[in-house]
């Protein structure tokens, strides 16, 4: 059947005539889009509404609101207005939510008469695309609003937000040598240039009038009096709000522009800032601004302009740990309690109630917003503010997903409350100090409108009072002594404080000043250790007076030995190393070094991760090894292994007994089968099958138990006398029943045609098939699956390793157990969500069907004597592991591996450390991530 078609005309006739309301027209007019541009509507292509749909995100059972009118995931989501209405802040509603949409592509508002098409593609620069109604008449305009739908990927620019930046940098370059030649003092020099890129910026983000700084510049270009004289009133109109001409500026300040002093520019330097205006400033990056810009304003810095430099996700690797962590474990509990309280709510119908839990709700998740923005970092080297804005971006993008969740929950949303003056830094370097605080700033005000927050504030810019223009390990008092600064207390340190070593020091800061350090810091420090020490040790010290919680610094791998591990010996003695990596490339003034990165506290922090690895402990000298006594149990694995009923009492009978009994009849009518089973030990899966049965009264009540007659009596002759000489009082007063009758092993295997079993005690570890009915022994452990992959998974070599690990012994033969070893060993797949059509899944079941098989032929070969038989067990099967059984192992010991995505050649302690790492991730939403 063919899809309804509209053509262009009719389309752009329809909706010219139409003066429907957005909640009116909104569906409608979508729907006749898919029309023009022959694509299914949401209905047709997704009739259950996962990836494409109308109202995405509305749940109003759960009191929340609407993310967009439209959304197919990986392509868009579109949000309506109603006509003549201002379409941004419909942009804005979508920038807000754009994570609970999954991030598409592209953003798109719509209303009726045009449709903006906003990109949305990570690390590039963003672009807008308007296509009016009358436009869609034209075969081009036509072919875009196609690629919407089929191919997204049209719309993105291949310009990076790093490229942008590097070129505004290099323009840069060429303005400060011009104004170094006109001999302008270099600070003087650096802050108007920095005043400049701040205009240039503004502009481009909406701070300032549209264009205004880009006119003032091509109207004057060839006149510099009159563009100084104009700039300065510009500035003027910044420093305290006010008019520019016919133009409202907003109050900037924040001693940027303190007051309207500016360098007379000459028609040379006008032309080079004519050109830099053609670029769209909002998108330079700031996590490399300060660094690259630093280079272009500093003329020692100037050899540097085009080496590499340190991005946002080599800072990403120290702050996340350092910093996020803990607030990311404390966000999981919240959102814990939330999904509590909500479902509380939910299944509450008295208003008062529901009120007071909606109330419970909002100021929890604002209690932890608050806990976000009171959080204070410092930066005692912070150089150009990257490490400081970039630990500002996270904590903003983690109070945003409070904001989503609260106007999700009912509670609406809220302006951010994470700003800049929560970031410290200490700096030496002028240029440097100068463009931290700029970097902030630009990094502030670009997450805020890119994430639909509007702009802060007037004044848009406060002071940084804690940004400090000071050296961080060396003073002098009033007298001219030395003497240690004071860091302020704040809760995390993060930082690269220079890599300087212990021969270069004199060289590059004086002797004397080398000389007053060593003296300075002599009883705690050797005097032959590099630079970068004195920052870990100035942190150390602070942990222990309780002046700072958390510290994460980084240094050269020259720290992990020699006379430089000092100081990381007096972390462990006070304190303790958290996360480490040893041993990382980096990007030193543009040159490629290896580094050891450290995070450390006071010992409160209980998980320790080691170059990706979570380990026991991290040791001075950043090694480890494996410590699976932090495996976690996984709630995935529960209701699936189980330890056999303990019998208290002879209740097992060999087969003679039980075929006897099974013959008799019973007063009720009912037969013995109800109450005899199969039973199997240890021993029968390691040895031979010894076929006995065992009397299962299972939870029946004593008038119940008592009409099966012949077992019943069995039980009253030689158990009773047994029981009731028992401690326990429910077994001395429940003789018949088993003395654990374990009701979660019953369920799980009642539905299943087999199960697995495996000794609770064994030399080896063998995973075997049991028929249904068979009641196992509590020496055996039951698993309550009855496909081949999950005995495969069990049968492999990275599940015995973790349970030779993971497992006690008693004496040489481990013990498996349904907590320590099951439920914390991670299954390739969480058990339940295995993909079973995947072919690595499939692998794995033939594998461990064929094992099974070549067991079975083995153990039981026609026409073999008995006494030959007796000799084929498990137990000597594996003492002997014959080549093909060794081939078969190693089949499904790759099958396995494959799962898992790791190579075939991997080391048993690899493979432990990988097993440990996946078991703390899956675990570390709740208890892993808590214990810390």
């Amino acid at each position: 059947m063919a899809m309804p078609s509209l053509t262009p005309q009719e389309f752009v006739a329809k909706w010219t005539k139409s003066t429907l309301k957005e909640r009116s027209a909104a569906q409608e007019h979508f729907i006749d889009v898919c029309h023009l541009i022959g694509h299914p509507t949401p209905a047709e292509a997704d009739p259950t509404g996962q990836h494409f749909t109308f109202e995405a995100g509305v749940n109003k059972q759960r009191g929340g609101q609407g993310w967009a009118d439209v959304w197919k995931k990986g392509y868009f989501a579109w949000e309506y207005k109603g006509k003549h209405t201002n379409l941004d802040k419909a942009y804005q509603q979508l920038l807000q939510y754009r994570e609970a949409l999954q991030n598409p592509p592209l953003l798109i508002v719509s209303d009726m008469e045009q449709i903006e098409i906003h990109t949305n593609f990570t690390n590039t620069i963003k672009h807008v695309i308007v296509l009016c109604l009358h436009d869609l008449v034209k075969p081009e305009s036509l072919a875009k609003l196609r690629a919407v739908f089929f191919e997204p990927q049209a719309f993105l620019v291949p310009q990076t937000t790093e490229q942008v930046t590097e070129h505004a940098a290099k323009i840069f370059t060429q303005l400060a040598d011009i104004l170094r030649k006109q001999q302008v003092e270099p600070l003087r020099a650096a802050h108007f240039l920095i005043q400049l890129l701040f205009c240039l910026f503004a502009e481009d983000v909406g701070l300032l009038p549209k264009e205004l700084f880009t006119q003032l510049i091509r109207n004057t270009q060839k006149k510099p009096a009159i563009f100084n004289e104009q700039l300065k009133q510009l500035f003027k109109a910044m420093s305290t709000g006010g008019w520019f001409g016919f133009q409202e500026i907003a109050h900037i300040d924040g001693r940027l522009f303190d007051n309207d002093a500016t360098v007379e520019l000459d028609e040379a330097s006008l032309d080079i800032l004519a050109h830099v205006c053609s670029l769209d400033w909002s998108n330079i990056e700031p996590s490399i601004f300060g660094t690259l810009f630093e280079r272009s304003l500093d003329p020692g810095k100037r050899a540097q302009l085009g080496a590499q430099y340190t991005s946002k996700d080599d800072i990403l690797l120290i702050i996340e740990p350092v910093l996020m962590r803990p607030l990311r474990r404390r966000w999981e509990e919240v959102q814990r309690n939330i999904r509590e309280l909500s479902a509380k709510r939910e299944n509450t119908s008295a208003k008062g109630s529901r009120t007071k839990l909606q109330n419970e709700i909002n100021a929890l998740l604002r209690r932890f917003a608050d806990e976000i923005s009171q959080v204070q970092v410092l930066d005692p080297a912070c150089g150009s503010g990257n490490f400081l804005y970039v630990a500002l971006k996270q904590l903003l993008d983690l109070e945003k997903e409070v904001i989503v969740l609260s106007s999700e929950v009912g509670g609406g949303g809220f302006f951010p409350t994470v700003s800049p003056l929560q970031l410290h830094g200490i700096e030496t370097n002028e240029y440097a100090y100068e463009l931290a605080q700029a970097t902030i700033w630009i990094g502030f005000i670009q997450w805020l409108r890119e994430n639909g927050f509007g702009m802060p504030k007037e004044p848009i810019l406060k002071p940084l009072e804690a940004v400090l223009h000071q050296d961080a390990i060396l003073t002098y008092d009033g007298l001219g002594n030395p003497r240690e600064p004071e860091w302020p207390e704040v809760d995390v340190v993060i930082g690269n404080p220079p890599f300087l070593g212990n021969k270069r020091m004199r060289k590059e800061m004086g002797d004397v000043y080398v000389k007053n350090l060593r003296q300075l810091y002599g009883d705690r420090l050797s005097g032959g250790i590099d630079l970068v020490c004195y920052w870990f040790e100035k942190a150390r010290a602070m942990i222990e007076a309780g002046k700072l919680q958390r510290a994460g610094l980084l240094a050269t791998q020259a720290i992990r030995g020699g006379v430089n591990r000092t100081v990381l010996e007096r972390i462990k003695e006070t304190g303790n190393i958290f996360w480490a990596q040893s041993d990382r490339d980096w990007i030193l003034e543009g040159a490629a070094v290896h580094i050891s990165m450290v995070g450390f506290d006071n010992g409160n922090e209980k998980v320790h991760e080691l170059d990706g690895n979570l380990v026991e402990v991290i040791n001075p000298d950043l090694s480890s090894s494996s410590d699976l006594t932090q495996a976690k149990i996984l709630s995935e694995n529960k209701g699936l292994a189980f330890q056999g009923p303990v019998k208290i009492g002879s209740f097992d009978i060999d087969s003679t007994i039980a075929h006897e009994m099974l013959t008799l009849p019973n007063p009720h009518g009912k037969p013995n089968s109800e109450v005899i089973r199969p039973w199997i030990n240890g021993l029968d899966i390691t040895r031979r099958p010894q076929n006995m049965y065992i009397i299962d009264f299972n939870a029946m009540p004593l008038e119940q138990a008592s009409l099966y007659e012949a077992p019943f009596e069995h039980i009253h002759k030689y158990v009773k006398p047994e029981r009731d000489k028992n401690r326990r009082p429910r077994r001395r007063e429940y003789w018949w029943q088993h003395g654990e009758t374990v009701p979660g092993l019953r369920k799980a295997i009642a539905p299943l045609n087999r199960f697995i079993c495996t000794p609770r005690i064994a030399k080896y570890r063998l995973f075997i098939w049991v028929k249904d009915g068979t009641l196992p022994d509590s020496a055996v452990i039951a698993i309550a699956r009855e496909d081949d992959y999950f005995l495969g998974v069990l049968q492999s070599k990275p599940h015995e390793l973790w349970t030779l690990r993971r497992g006690t012994a008693l004496e040489t033969r481990p013990r498996y157990t349904p907590t320590t070893t099951f439920e914390t060993f991670p299954f390739p797949w969480p058990p339940g969500q295995e993909p079973h059509d995947d072919e690595r899944v499939q692998a794995i079941a033939a594998a461990a069907k064929q094992l099974v098989e070549l067991r079975e032929n083995w153990l039981n070969p026609q026409g073999m004597s008995e006494k030959d038989l007796k000799k084929r067990t498990l137990t000597n099967l594996y003492n002997q592991r014959p080549t093909w059984l060794q081939l078969a192992h190693d089949a499904l010991d790759k099958a396995v591996l494959d799962a898992y995505g790791w190579p075939h050649d991997i080391q048993d302690e690899e493979i432990l450390k990988r097993l440990l790492d996946l078991n703390l991730q899956r675990a570390g939403s709740e208890k892993h991530r808590l214990t810390a």
